[in-house]
Formats: C-alpha cells, structure tokens, sequence
C-alpha cells in the first residue's frame, strides 16, 4: 500500500480519515504498518477538550498512541529489528542528550516526541514512523493487540514496579479500575503482592477487578447531604479501614496506595490509609488543584510520587510478564473496530458502553484494511 489513511482530529468534536504523506525515516529509525491501536483516556480528552494542561491542539493531529505493528522499512543504521518483525511500539522519542535522558529519566525530557500530543501525529495512521530501539519484538505467543495493550501495561508497571518499588509479600490498594488501574492491580499480583485491593464507585467494575487480578474489593459509600469532599474522605477512608481490616502499622497495614482515578476523594483517602512510612503514588489525572491532608503526610513520613507515563526497563518487563502468563491482557479488550469504525470507537469509549449495553473496558481499533479478528 502505498497510501497513509490518517484519523485526524481537526477540532473539538471534528475528527476525520485523511489521506497523510508517508513519513521519511533517518538511518536510525523504522517505518511500522500500525496494525492495533487502543484508545487511551488522553485520547478522548482531546477530542472533546481540545486540551490536556499546557498540551492544547492548535492544528490538525493524528490521534493514538497505544499501538503496534509490522516492520515495513528499516534504516541504513538499524540492526535491531527487520523487515517483517511484529513489535510493540514506544511512542514517545526523546532528545538522548538532556539531564534526564543521561540520569536514565528519559520519560522527563522536555523535548520528548510524544504521540498524540500536540503537535505530533499519533498512529492512527497506516504508517508511524520511530526510533528503532523503540520498536520492540513481540514474541510468538502475544498477538499485536497484545502488542497495543503494552502501553498501558507500562504505564502500570512503572508506577508500581519502578516509582511503588513493590516488594514480594507487600499489600496494595489500587483506586480506580479502568484500564491503567486494573493493569496496576495485575502488576502488583505478578510480583507477589499478598494483598490487592480494588476500589471504585462501579460495582461492575469492582467485579470485574475482583475476577481478573484483586484480592479484596471496596466500594464507598455515597456522600451525606452537605458533606465536604475532606469531610467523606476522612469517613470513607475509616469505613475501609474497618470492612476490611485494614491497620496503620505491621502486617494488617496498606505498603503502596496507588491512584489511577484522578478524584480528589480518593487521593485524600488513598493518603489516609496507607500506612506510617508507606508510599503513594499519582497515576490517574483528574483536576490538576485538589485538597490533601499534609498533616498526614508528614506526620506518616508518606513517600508522595508522580508517575508520568513510562522510562527505561519499563517496555521490556510489560512485555516479559505479559508473555510469561503472569499478566493477561486479553481480558481487558471489551471493544474491537475497523479503521473505518473510529469515530464510533471513540462515542463508544467516551459514553463507556456500547449501543448494546455493554461496558468499555478498552476499545481496539485495526488499522487500515487490517480485519478486526487478525492476530
């Protein structure tokens, strides 16, 4: 094929398949017939807010990140990977030559290319053009949508094996259970967690995690009539404390809380519960302005950390626990569209269900003339 059908996003809620010119690649670089794509939550925020933070859409952009392929070209320089080779894709290029990329924090590079982050086109396209070394092979047993799902799996295994620096036989509580969150839970069961707790405000979604890789669920309860967010919080986090036993010290206590919602309410919980000396960290991005107990921290010695997408090793373990069996992805594909289906795929991801009822999870969309049933 020598066309380069592109899902482009031309404004808030204006998104149309367009024909793009096929990216040249540098000696160092590989072009990649995107085969899978998933729909990320950052990609949705753009199609309907134009805008995440300081990232805002002034010109026409490709959509997507999470993705992967077949190797079409290679060049002069690369040695890694061949024509023909299925591979995970890593979408963000850094500079290699900053603090952060030299201290091994390259996902902190200012100059990061980053798909779907204005202004760099995403891979919902034919053809994505990347670094090499960003090309990973996928082994025989993980199909492409596999491939695809080894983004988000990233994201999670860096916020918990990397940032978390989680320890065999250490307990976790995971708030929120989309995708990232449900990932994170999976994570922490691969690597020995004892205890892995899921809370959200979806009963569905609680039985879903409680299936697929929790040990212990939790569902707040509803606010009071004029109840302030720190006031529920404060009471939530003691209800949880005492359904299910949950101490501030010694075996009973919480080692990592993770957040993958966002919500104010569960990082005032989340910072409530977790024990003296323990460690928290921010996954999910909800309002960049929230109220937290700084008594707490500092009183807990809390370790507080940031996780921003992914960094060195990350890739490389995602795709190392997925093909061992400790981590299962397939679960978590509720959706799959043809290219031609997009803009659906994306109503669908941003209503969180489909037409028939049924709840999204994450959504797949094939590339271009790729059959949503293809491996």
């Amino acid at each position: 094929m020598s066309d380069n059908p592109s899902f482009v996003l031309k404004g808030i809620l204006d998104v149309e398949i367009q024909q793009k010119p096929i990216p040249e690649i540098d000696p160092n670089e590989v072009l990649v017939e995107v085969k899978k794509t998933g729909i990320c939550g950052s990609d949705v925020h753009f199609l309907v807010h134009g805008r995440i933070g300081d990232f805002v859409v002034e010109k026409p952009m490709v959509l997507g990140h999470e993705a992967a392929g077949v190797v079409s070209k290679v060049g002069s320089k690369v040695t890694n990977v061949k024509v023909g080779d299925r591979v995970a894709m890593e979408p963000g290029a850094t500079c290699r030559k900053c603090e952060a990329c030299k201290e091994g924090r390259y996902q902190l590079c200012p100059d990061v290319i980053f798909a779907a982050t204005p202004p760099t086109d995403g891979t919902l396209a034919r053809y994505y053009r990347l670094p090499s070394d960003l090309a990973y092979p996928l082994p025989p047993n993980l199909s492409l949508e596999d491939g695809a799902m080894m983004e988000p799996l990233s994201v999670a295994v860096h916020a918990v094996s990397n940032l978390g620096a989680l320890r065999s036989n250490q307990s976790v509580a995971v708030f929120g259970c989309g995708p990232v969150g449900l990932l994170c839970m999976a994570v922490a069961k691969a690597l020995g967690a004892s205890r892995v707790i899921a809370v959200d405000i979806v009963p569905s979604r609680l039985e879903f995690a409680k299936a697929y890789a929790a040990t212990d669920t939790f569902l707040p309860p509803p606010m009071e009539k004029d109840e302030s967010r720190v006031e529920f919080s404060m009471r939530n986090a003691q209800v949880m404390k005492e359904k299910l036993g949950i101490a501030d010290r010694g075996p009973q206590a919480i080692d990592l809380v993770l957040d993958a919602s966002g919500a104010e309410v569960s990082i005032q919980t989340g910072i409530r519960i977790v024990k003296s000396g323990g460690t928290y960290v921010q996954v999910g991005m909800g309002n960049p302005n929230v109220n937290i107990d700084m008594f707490a921290v500092i009183c807990k010695e809390l370790v507080l950390k940031g996780s921003f997408r992914y960094g060195p090793g990350d890739y490389p373990l995602a795709i190392a626990l997925a093909a061992s069996g400790k981590v299962d992805v397939k679960p978590l594909v509720s959706h799959r569209f043809p290219f031609t289906q997009a803009r659906e795929a994306f109503e669908t991801t941003r209503n969180g269900k489909s037409l028939d009822g049924k709840g999204v999870i994450k959504a797949i969309i094939s590339g271009p003339d790729v059959d949503i049933n293809e491996a």
